[in-house]
Formats: structure tokens, sequence, C-alpha cells
């Protein structure tokens, strides 16, 4: 994505691979219950080998595709998120939209030192940055984005609401 005529990027990120680990724990767990079921309780060990190591393998393509397919971006102008690798989907607003920027973190999450970030806006403006590293260092980056904003077009933009949880 080419930067517009002043604009500088503050923060460039996708989703944590770490964020994704439920996701391959669950799908390993699955393979190894199908291969436990199929392999050692039925007594079709081929079998069972065949069809865990496919679902293994299909978690860590799928995961590594849903990380690889999402990109997040933060400039001094707009904040926008790109999913997508044959079909694209690009969600883009202006910083003077984002009313308020929030994250969270399940328990896990802090243990994975992961999280979501959510901005609200105005109209449809609302984005959500899932599974980013530092949610709270993403919190910051909009905040500083949209101080940038305003400072370079003073009168315009309303002065953000604090919404950090």
């Amino acid at each position: 994505m080419e930067l517009r005529s002043g604009e500088r990027e503050l923060y460039e990120g996708r989703p944590s691979w770490r964020a994704l680990m439920c996701f391959y724990v669950l799908g390993i767990g699955v393979a190894v219950a199908v291969f436990v079921i199929l392999g050692i309780l039925a007594d079709n060990t081929g079998t069972g080998v065949v069809i865990a190591v496919v679902i293994a393998g299909l978690t860590l393509v799928i995961g590594y595709l849903r990380r690889i397919a999402t990109k997040y971006l933060i400039t001094t102008q707009r904040l926008r998120i790109s999913k997508g690798i044959l079909r694209k989907k690009v969600q883009e607003t202006r910083l003077e939209r984002v009313q308020n920027v929030n994250y969270e973190q399940g328990v896990i999450d802090r243990v994975f030192r992961v999280g979501t970030v959510d901005t609200a806006g105005t109209d449809d403006s609302e984005f959500r940055f899932e599974w980013v590293n530092n949610p709270e260092g993403v919190v910051r980056a909009v905040d500083r984005a949209v101080e940038e904003a305003r400072a370079q077009t003073p009168g315009q933009m309303p002065p953000p609401e604090q919404g950090v949880a």
C-alpha cells in the first residue's frame, strides 16, 4: 500500500502466531484423538495415522494462512485492515472518525501477551485488530496517530474520548 503525501506509518502488524496457539493446540489435539480412536481402539493404525497427519497438516496450514492473510496498518492519516489472499477485503477509515480505542485480553491472551484492540467511531468506522502482540502498544499507536492528525489539522477534529480498558 502506498502512503499518501505527508503520511507516516506508525504501526504495521499481523495477528500473532502466539494468539493462534489455541487453534494449533486444538487441531493437534483432534489429530491425536483421531489417531487414538482409529489407530489404537479400532485397530486401524494406517488409516488413523493418515487422517491424523492430514488434520495436523491442515491445522498448521490454515493457521498460517489466517495469519499472513491479515495485515493491520496505522498511519498518521488512517487505520487500515486488509484480509484475504485470493479474495481481498479492505477496511479503511480516516482518523478523525475514531472516537475511542479499547483493548481486551483474556487470561490466556495475557499469558501469550496478545489481545484484541477495538476502535469505535462515527458511522461504520469500527475496527477490530484481532490477536495482536502488545495490544496496549497498538492502542498507544492509534492515540499517537489521532494526536498527530489533530495537530496537522487544528480545529477540525474533536478531542478523542479516553476508553482504554
